[in-house]
C-alpha cells in the first residue's frame, strides 16, 4: 500500500470522463485530498457580505481529482475508506435567494463565518455544535460524454452530502469508465440531514481515503457501510421534535423546518438567518411514516444538548 498526496493544484467544477487523470495509483494505495471549500478558495475567513455576492458561481463544488486506479474497468466496484477528515479551523454557511427549502422567506443573500475548534463550534452563541466533517462529494467520472454541473449527484456518487459518511466509512461506487477517475470535494464541518438552506458549514479540508478495485460484487448505485457511532459528543439530554404531515413530503418538510425556526427565535433570540443557519447544520428530517396514504409525516430533531449553556 502505497501513501500519495493530491494537492488543490488538480481541480475540476464539472464531471468529464475526458479529464486527464491527476494521478495514478494502484488499487489499495491511500490518497491525501487537499481540497478547497465548496467556493474554490473564493470565500476567506474575512469574506464579507459584498465579496460574497461578487465570487463566479460556476466554481461552486470545486473538487480535487481525478484518480486514475490502475485495473479498475466499467463493471467494477470502486471502494472508498474514508480514514481522516480534517478541517482547517474555519468554514462558512450562505444563504441564497432562490435556493434553499424556504426561499419565500429568505428572499436576501446572507453570509455567516464559522470559527472551528477541533472538535465543536461555538460561533453561534448560545449554541455549541459538534463537528463531524466530511466530504460531500465523492465521485467517479459518470458514463455520459461531456461535462456535467458537480450539483446534482447520481449512480457514480457525486454530491451526496451523506453526513455518516465520516473517518470510519465506507462508500462504494460502480465504475463506468477505465480507472474509474475518482474526485472528491465539497466538505463539511458539519450538516444536518436535509441541508435545508443550500449550505452545511461549508470547509477545506484534508482528506485522507484509500481507494481499492472489487470484483466479488456488482452494483448499480451507491452504496456505503457507515461505523458505529462514537460517544456521545453532547450530553444525553433528548431532542426537540418539530412534526408535519402532507400528501407532499416537501410540504410537510418545509413546515417542519418553519415551525423549527420559529421556535429557536423564540425561545434562544436568534435572528431568523441564523436560526435557518442552525437548521442546516444541526437539524435531522426525517420520514416518519409513509403508509399512511395519502398523508406522509416528516419529523424534524433537534438536539437538546445544543442549548445545554442556555438551561
Amino acid at each position: 500500500m502505497a501513501e500519495h498526496f493530491l494537492s488543490k493544484a488538480h481541480v475540476h467544477t464539472r464531471w468529464d470522463n475526458r479529464l486527464p487523470p491527476a494521478l495514478e495509483i494502484a488499487s489499495g494505495d491511500v490518497v491525501e485530498f487537499e481540497c478547497f471549500d465548496s467556493s474554490g478558495g473564493q470565500v476567506t475567513p474575512a469574506s464579507t457580505l459584498e465579496d460574497y455576492a461578487k465570487i463566479d458561481r460556476g466554481r461552486i463544488h470545486t473538487i480535487t481529482g481525478p484518480v486514475f486506479v490502475q485495473g479498475a474497468r466499467p463493471g467494477d466496484v470502486l471502494e472508498i475508506k474514508v480514514r481522516r477528515v480534517r478541517h482547517h479551523g474555519w468554514g462558512w454557511t450562505s444563504l441564497v435567494p432562490g435556493l434553499g427549502a424556504l426561499p419565500g422567506r429568505f428572499p436576501d443573500l446572507f453570509l455567516f463565518i464559522w470559527e472551528l475548534e477541533e472538535t465543536f463550534s461555538r460561533s453561534l452563541s448560545p449554541v455549541t455544535l459538534p463537528l463531524a466533517p466530511f466530504l460531500g462529494i465523492m465521485g467517479v467520472a459518470p458514463p455520459t460524454p461531456g461535462e456535467h454541473r458537480t450539483r446534482p449527484p447520481g449512480p457514480f456518487g457525486g454530491n451526496l452530502d451523506i453526513r455518516q459518511l465520516v473517518a470510519g466509512a465506507t462508500l462504494y461506487l460502480p465504475v463506468f469508465n477505465e480507472g474509474a477517475l475518482f474526485s472528491a470535494g465539497d466538505a463539511h464541518a458539519a450538516q444536518g440531514d436535509g441541508e435545508v438552506c443550500i449550505n452545511g458549514i461549508e470547509a477545506p479540508v484534508d482528506a485522507e481515503l484509500q481507494l481499492t478495485v472489487r470484483r466479488d460484487f456488482r452494483l448499480d448505485q451507491p452504496f456505503a457501510e457507515l461505523p458505529p457511532p462514537k460517544a456521545p459528543a453532547l450530553p444525553a439530554l433528548g431532542a426537540f421534535a418539530f412534526i408535519a404531515s402532507a400528501e407532499q413530503a416537501m410540504d410537510a418538510a418545509r413546515d417542519v423546518i418553519h415551525q423549527a425556526i420559529d421556535f429557536l427565535m423564540a425561545r434562544l433570540s436568534l435572528s431568523p438567518q441564523h436560526a435557518y443557519i442552525l437548521c442546516s447544520v444541526a437539524l435531522d428530517l426525517r420520514i416518519s411514516q409513509c403508509v399512511n396514504t395519502p398523508m406522509i409525516t416528516v419529523t424534524g430533531l433537534l438536539d437538546r444538548a445544543l442549548f445545554a449553556d442556555k438551561g
